[in-house]
């Protein structure tokens, strides 16, 4: 007997973004549907919610597209979530998701706001990461399907990254046995200024990466981290550093928009002191240093760190170590910026923020995930928010950029 599974009328999409339905009481979780699809689902039902697979389409939503990227209908790629989406109901989902999770979790009332869209809504990435795998036949590099976690397949193109990128992957591909002598790796490049950086994440021992760096002539340096041991350059064809590859900007062009508007938000609080929390290398500090104003910039990469303090001139001052360590002693300072990694802030950051509440006057909370962005905001409730705006740092997936704006509540 076919099984036809159950009608189900997608609502909206969730923050990973898997549709939303609900059916006799119970959410539903469907990935690959767009809002106003009559589906038919199979449903796996948990404790609280349930997961479903689609099936068929009784009622296509006119927010569907046909997803132009092979990988995604065929290989069912996991890179991207919402392909199949439009890309006006990409940002008007993304506008959903940070408003349902800033009034559910983060108990702040306030309306779903303004996404504002990237300039290129495909090859923006200018960084692309992938897993690389020994098999029978030779090498494939690629990523996982959405519904395995553990598979792997290869990748012959990605429509989301700079084509400069694939170019750098295409050479790459030849070059493979001068990589760690592993079975499993994960390989990043990132565009720099001028070439590519290659980060190769695995292995243990890797005694000529030099050579990887003869055989493809793009390739300006290349980074490791070993299974055991820190992040680490092992080849370059200049001194110059760039810190690694965690500060690359993936969409170069809504960074710049963000950042800007961040600054222009720090600067009309007129500060004489900021701490830069999550500094990075010192895409805002810097330009407030050099405005005048004293900023301490907190940064954990050591890469970061001497690139920064290269770069920031006194009487401002960089603190290597995790944010939560040292922000107490940091403060004082008129305006705070936050900008962690996915994860968002240790609960120590907000603590140590609320304790000193009355020495801080403003707070800019840059985020790339709702969920947790929300969580912090809870944990700081003698802080006002005045503004929020979402920036669509990648399309054709279910991230967001949010930028926050906070002030101390006056009595």
């Amino acid at each position: 007997m076919i099984d036809r599974g159950a009608r189900l009328e997608i609502a909206s999409i969730a923050a990973g973004g898997d549709g939303v339905g609900r059916t006799e009481g119970m959410v539903v979780f469907v990935p690959r549907t767009a809002p106003g699809d009559v589906a038919r689902v199979r449903i796996a039902r948990a404790k609280r919610f349930a997961r479903g697979e689609l099936l068929s389409l009784d009622e296509p939503s006119p927010a569907r597209v046909e997803p132009p990227c092979p990988h995604y209908s065929i290989d069912r790629c996991g890179g991207c979530q919402i392909q199949h989406l439009s890309y006006d109901a990409q940002l008007a989902a993304k506008a959903v998701i940070i408003g349902d999770a800033l009034r559910r979790i983060g108990r702040r009332n306030v309306a779903d706001p303004e996404v504002e869209r990237s300039e290129a809504a495909w090859r923006y990435r200018r960084k692309l990461t992938l897993h690389v795998r020994r098999v029978s036949d030779g090498w494939i590099a690629g990523l996982h399907p959405f519904d395995d976690p553990v598979g792997v397949f290869d990748v012959a193109d990605c429509p989301i990254t700079d084509e400069r990128v694939m170019t750098v992957w295409a050479e790459l591909r030849a070059a493979f046995d001068a990589l760690p002598a592993e079975r499993a790796l994960r390989v990043a490049v990132r565009l720099l200024d001028e070439g590519a950086s290659v980060t190769v994440e695995g292995g243990r021992v890797w005694r000529a990466p030099a050579a990887l760096l003869e055989r493809v002539p793009a390739v300006t340096e290349i980074w490791w981290r070993p299974e055991e041991g820190a992040l680490h350059r092992v080849a370059a064809r200049t001194a110059e550093r760039h810190a690694g590859a965690s500060f690359v900007q993936v969409n170069a062009g809504v960074a710049a928009r963000l950042r800007e508007r961040l600054l222009d938000r720090v600067r009309a609080h007129a500060p004489a002191h900021v701490v830069d929390a999550y500094a990075g290398t010192g895409a805002t500090a810097v330009p407030l240093a050099a405005e005048g104003r004293r900023v301490t910039a907190i940064e954990l990469d050591r890469a970061a760190v001497e690139a920064l303090r290269e770069r920031l001139p006194a009487p401002s001052t960089v603190i290597g170590g995790k944010v939560e360590d040292h922000i107490g002693h940091a403060l004082p300072a008129d305006v705070v910026l936050l900008n962690p990694p996915r994860t968002g802030v240790d609960q120590r950051v907000t603590t140590a923020l609320e304790s000193r509440r009355d020495t801080v006057h403003a707070i800019l909370y840059v985020s790339c995930d709702p969920a947790t962005l929300a969580r912090d905001l809870s944990r700081l409730p003698s802080y006002r928010l005045v503004d929020v705006r979402g920036y669509d740092m990648f399309p054709q997936t279910a991230h967001v950029e949010t930028l926050c704006e906070l002030v101390r509540e006056v009595a």
